[in-house]
């Protein structure tokens, strides 16, 4: 029973890194969402009831996570992060760890971690391998603006609390566009597949 190449995903905020993965994931690849995983935990009681003792009422409403209030604070805050992320990545580590045992098991080639902080929070030491998602600024802004109502100012903002991207595709091993027509980018994605499968046997 072989190993399953365990791929990181990096870019900047709206380069289509998630949509990649999504790829892979039709592909074959089992896809680890670190933002799906992160909404679940925001729905267990134990982490609610921490949140609340930390923030107030207001960061938790009706039993649900008040996001506007927990986004400023930890934005607000560094320390307040580090506290959040302190909760939260032990938790997110052990299903990380629980899904890339059962993908073995599965006999699955890849395993795909799709994290905004990947570098940030250490996990580029569980990969074998990380991928850059490439995209210019403008077609990320013009992406963010449709998605999400961003304007520049919100993206400069979201931006200084991660690595410079600069560092991160410095730091990753392989590089591919995120620009271009859903086509184009899926060509892309299983050349890519293609190509890191030969370069990890």
């Amino acid at each position: 029973m072989s190993k399953p190449i365990v791929l990181g995903i990096v870019g900047g905020i709206g380069s289509g890194k998630s949509f990649i993965a999504r790829l892979m994931g039709e592909a074959g690849a089992v896809v680890y969402d670190a933002d799906q995983e992160v909404t679940r935990l925001y729905e267990r009681p134990e982490v609610l009831d921490t949140i609340r003792s930390w923030w107030g009422d207001e960061a938790v409403v009706d039993g649900q996570l008040d996001r506007a209030t927990v986004a400023r604070v930890i934005f607000e805050d560094e320390s307040q992060r580090d506290r959040l992320e302190s909760l939260l990545f032990p938790l997110l580590a052990e299903h990380r760890a629980a899904l890339i045992r059962q993908a073995e098991r599965d006999g699955v080639k890849a395993v795909v971690i799709d994290a905004p902080l990947l570098f940030e929070a250490g996990l580029d030491e569980e990969c074998d391998a990380v991928l850059f998602v490439d995209t210019p600024r403008d077609i990320r802004l013009r992406r963010l603006k449709s998605r999400s109502g961003w304007d520049e100012a919100e993206l400069d903002r979201r931006e200084k609390a991660q690595l410079p991207l600069d560092v991160k595709r410095e730091r990753s091993d392989y590089v591919l566009s995120g620009a271009g027509t859903v086509e184009e980018v899926r060509d892309r994605v299983l050349h890519f597949l293609d190509e890191i499968a030969a370069d990890q046997s």
